[in-house]
């Protein structure tokens, strides 16, 4: 599920709390790391959750109609039509979804009514589910398309979902764009009559990425004086005091990827953080760090400190 980019940021998030903790400790901030890969499924899990709540709601709502005899309301029929989507009955008692929710008490969408109301609501209202109301025989991919549309439309953009997930998880709000993309292409492409379809990946299945991350990590904490050094003088127009802290993290960080990993090639390592400065630091971070990045790499190419074996992997 998570790129070679997300582990880079997910070291730089460790080494950013690392700097203000007081009792330092490396091993409690590789463990910290680790901890932030292993809820990014969690996050997953969160969100597929949500959809099970509200097929749970959709029903209790068919319930209510029936016992105050409703049956010509309205919206009782779009209720209806969201009850008989295989697609969202899918998630219902999806028994592997189950057993993990069960493990995760933090997932408790069923609570939250106002939201689930406001959802479906929102979801009625919009041009695409009303014609998905007047097809009378629809197909699975019009069912799929239904949550797609949900999901995408109504759910991601959410800033109630953005909220409660900012709330649940200390890293989540940046694990959040790629568990979304995941979630959608996973939704796409799920079969309703296979349960199997429906995927429960690890956040990091290949271990190299895993150990690539640990290492990285201990390099940047383990050598900060020495990779600190190596900016000294670096930064003739800005003051020490001038440099966003995390501009600081981003450049450390990228050294020890410049020094330290041989299969990585150069270009990697600089398009990769400057991607991250774009989106997690100031708006001239880019720009500076490039600046800063290209002085070095000229640097240890000159003194032949940039060891380079083999192909690089992202």
């Amino acid at each position: 599920m998570l790129t070679r980019r997300h582990i880079r940021i997910k070291v730089m998030q460790s080494v950013y709390s690392f700097s203000f903790k007081k009792n330092h400790n490396l091993e409690d901030e590789v463990n910290f790391f680790k901890d932030s890969v292993a809820q990014t499924f969690d996050l997953y899990l969160l969100l597929l959750g949500l959809f099970r709540s509200i097929s749970h709601y959709v029903d209790e709502q068919i319930d209510l109609y029936h016992q105050h005899n409703m049956l010509a309301d309205e919206r009782y029929s779009k209720f209806k039509k969201l009850a008989h989507n295989p697609a969202l009955r899918f998630f219902h008692n999806h028994p592997t979804l189950e057993k993990n929710i069960q493990r995760k008490k933090f997932i408790r969408w069923d609570l939250e009514f106002k939201f689930l109301k406001e959802l479906l609501d929102s979801l009625f209202e919009s041009d695409f589910f009303l014609e998905y109301l007047r097809i009378n025989e629809p197909t699975e991919q019009n069912h799929i398309q239904c949550l797609v549309v949900l999901f995408k439309q109504k759910i991601a953009p959410s800033p109630y979902v953005y909220g409660h997930v900012e709330d649940k998880g200390l890293t989540w709000t940046d694990d959040l764009p790629l568990v979304n993309t995941f979630l959608l292409k996973m939704l796409k492409n799920i079969k309703t009559n296979d349960l199997q379809s429906l995927q429960f990946p690890m956040p990091i299945e290949n271990r190299e990425d895993m150990d690539f991350g640990v290492h990285l990590l201990e390099q940047v904490i383990a050598k900060e004086d020495e990779l600190q050094k190596e900016l000294n003088g670096k930064t003739p127009n800005w003051d020490e005091e001038r440099i966003a802290h995390l501009d600081n993290i981003i450049l450390k960080t990228a050294i020890a990827e410049l020094l330290f990993f041989p299969n990585i090639p150069v270009k990697v390592t600089l398009n990769e953080y400057l991607e991250i400065a774009k989106d997690y630091s100031t708006p001239n971070s880019n720009h500076f760090v490039n600046g800063v990045l290209d002085k070095l790499v000229r640097e240890f190419q000159e003194e032949k400190r940039l060891n380079k074996t083999g192909r690089g992997l992202l």
